[in-house]
């Protein structure tokens, strides 16, 4: 066995523990496979007088100094499970140009500026691993950085936010609104007291933004990413998709492909969409996450597991911190970022799918006429179209449901579409509008 490889821990909350314990707990497996003991240089908190419980640590490794932590010449590795964009971004820059190796989970830095972290990873020649960043203990980035390299991705379909997907998965299962669902999902810890950032989908635009860059050799941002939450879901909604044999998830959806004018561009997106219950992220339910991913040679694949909490995500930091280790020890690097491809990003106008439009209608002759002339001077064919009695807030007596289902057609001729109806005397509301995916 050689020297042991020193790392430092940025951050000791619910997944920066289950590092430290299972670093104990498989110790001498993990220097195995390594060729290297791994030692806890030290761990940076902002409190150092929390109780931690029965953390198998010696208290003397925490301090409230990250960055002097970092700067220490007996660190090799940094292992940041903080989160946020700064102070970790400013972190991890010196950390990399300084040569020093780095894990991180932080997914909305890595969408937001994962660029930054890149460049300082070549400029002092060491390794940027994030696994843990999206999905986490699902072996996902990994694949698609490395195993698929002699492939062509085509298209990412994945349902990556835990609490949305128990959310909706409730909602399909008891016929509960989101509020019920929502608060169902807090008392079992799926949703943190502040819920925003999962079911208004930041959360799943950072991952997407990520998938990507990844999938697709371009560097794309979370302000690339058209993001949708699934708030405005509603339990009508849940049960006309049953109707259809649908079910409804908060998909992150990325696909290459030409572009109006013959281009090759990609399009990232999130929102709550449709998908048929025989597809096969339809039986994904609870918390867990998926990623379906189609290439041109190996054809689709599935990943599938749970994306969240404190040891599936250490499970995948420590597959990171091997990773780079033994890098260190062999005195060789990972292959840097894959940006070659630098594809233009897609409006979401141009993003090509189907539609579900429920209409709150008076119930009259020559309704349905109007309804259907406005798709058709927007170009937006349908597919299909059932009419039931007023159930919406609007609905009164002598009102109708209009349930609208098109053809494939670009966001933006369906947004023109609503827009007119929402204008129209005979519409008394557009109750909903949802997409469709998955080959219904």
């Amino acid at each position: 066995m050689t020297s042991p490889v020193r790392l430092a821990l940025l951050g000791c909350g619910t997944v920066g523990a289950e590092v430290v314990r299972l670093l104990h707990e498989q110790s001498a497996d993990l220097a195995a496979r390594i060729g290297a003991p791994l030692e806890i240089a030290g761990i940076a908190v902002r409190r150092i007088g929390r109780d931690r419980g029965d953390l198998p640590v010696d208290p003397a490794v925490f301090t409230t100094d990250a960055l002097g932590l970092i700067k220490r010449d007996d660190v090799d590795v940094v292992v940041e499970v903080v989160g946020g964009i700064e102070p970790a971004r400013g972190w991890l820059v010196e950390a990399l140009r300084a040569g020093k190796s780095v894990v991180t989970a932080n997914k909305a830095l890595l969408a937001e500026d994962g660029g930054a972290l890149h460049d300082a990873a070549v400029e002092g020649g060491g390794d940027l691993y994030y696994e843990a960043s999206v999905a986490g203990a699902i072996p996902l980035l990994r694949p698609l950085r490395e195993s698929l390299h002699g492939d062509r991705i085509t298209r990412v379909t994945g349902i990556v936010n835990g609490t949305t997907n128990f959310i909706l998965s409730a909602m399909h299962a008891t016929g509960a609104g989101f509020a019920e669902a929502l608060e169902e999902a807090t008392e079992l810890g799926y949703a943190e007291a502040d819920p925003t950032a999962d079911v208004e989908g930041f959360d799943a635009a950072a991952k997407a933004a990520i998938l990507a860059s990844l999938a697709f050799h371009t560097r794309v941002g979370a302000a690339d990413v058209h993001r949708e939450g699934i708030t405005e879901v509603t339990a009508a909604d849940v049960a006309s998709a049953k109707a259809m044999g649908c079910t409804i998830k908060l998909l992150c959806i990325a696909a290459r492909g030409a572009d109006g004018q013959g281009r090759e561009a990609v399009s990232v997106r999130v929102h709550p969409a449709m998908i048929p219950l025989t597809h096969p992220l339809a039986s994904v339910g609870d918390a867990f996450n998926a990623v379906f991913v189609e290439a041109e040679a190996a054809g689709q694949l599935m990943f599938y597991g749970r994306g969240a909490g404190g040891a599936p995500t250490a499970s995948a930091v420590l597959g990171d911190v091997v990773a780079v280790a033994r890098n260190r020890l062999a005195g060789v690097r990972a292959a840097s970022e894959s940006a070659y491809a630098d594809l233009p990003v897609r409006p979401m106008g141009e993003a090509l799918t189907r539609y579900h439009i429920s209409l709150d209608v008076a119930d009259r002759p020559g309704v349905l006429e109007s309804v259907a002339g406005v798709f058709a001077r927007h170009e937006v064919s349908i597919a299909t179209v059932r009419q039931g009695p007023a159930g919406g807030a609007a609905g009164g007596a002598g009102d109708a449901v209009l349930v609208i289902v098109t053809h494939v057609a670009p966001d933006a001729a369906l947004a023109a579409t609503v827009r007119e109806l929402r204008g129209l005397d005979i519409v008394r509301s557009v109750a909903s509008v949802l997409r469709v995916e998955g080959g219904l």
